[in-house]
């Protein structure tokens, strides 16, 4: 478990702003903060933050002396994620799209992703609004999945991935892609969060799916940390 002050922060940080619709940071995001604290940054590192929202764990990584490059398939993310990097003076690149995409031939030190992970009654991840930044199909993996598999091409020889997700997602099959890729993987933090609205709301479905129990109140969210060898 993290320390419980990394969790502590409930509210959107008064010197950051984030646009309607834009993915505010939650017990997630101070979690995958945490994990990068213990990582070795200086300006020789080249960090890819995936789902950047208001840009905050790339900022953090930027505040190392880092070179950052965020994306996201939001524009109002990557507007947000500007703004809060012209409004901190930290360099930070911010691009628009699929990060498959737009980081196609590169690698990196470190990459950091807080993908969508809520496994949702719809088919598909839903293309815009809001719920793309948490909706990941049926069993929450539809990013996840594409970030296992993304990753070994994306890393340089010694990067390292740190992903967050639920343990509703499971964990296990994380690790498994990612060592399937050739890179060793590990569960490095976990930590327990109350059900939000989203989850609160599908009750009845999480449970059909045999995802969730009656009595479950509390979400197991998990740090994955691979290394390219």
């Amino acid at each position: 478990m993290v320390p419980s002050t990394a969790l502590a922060f409930g509210t959107l940080p008064r010197a950051l702003i984030a646009l309607p619709g834009v993915y505010r940071p939650q017990a997630d995001t101070w979690l995958l903060a945490e994990a990068l604290s213990h990582e070795r940054m200086d300006a020789d590192t080249d960090v890819l933050d995936i789902g950047t929202g208001t840009g905050v764990i790339a900022l953090s990584a930027a505040r190392t002396g880092a070179r950052v490059e965020a994306v996201d398939v939001s524009w109002p993310a990557v507007i947000a994620a500007g703004l809060n990097a012209f409004r901190q003076r930290l360099p930070l690149r911010v691009t628009h799209g699929d990060f498959a995409t737009r980081t196609q031939g590169r690698r990196f030190d470190v990459v950091l992703a807080n993908p969508p992970y809520v496994p949702s009654p719809r088919s598909r991840p839903p293309p815009h609004g809001a719920a793309r930044a948490w909706d990941a199909g049926p069993d929450g993996r539809a990013v996840i999945d594409r970030v296992c598999a993304c990753a070994p091409s994306l890393l340089r020889p010694g990067g390292v991935l740190l992903m967050v997700h639920s343990g509703m997602c499971g964990p296990p099959a994380t690790l498994a892609r990612l060592e399937a890729g050739g890179l060793s993987a590990e569960v490095t933090a976990r930590a327990s969060v109350p059900w939000g609205l989203v989850l609160r709301a599908r009750r009845t479905w999480l449970q059909k799916q045999g995802i969730a129990g009656a009595g479950d109140e509390h979400e197991e969210l998990v740090i994955i940390r691979a290394e390219r060898p």
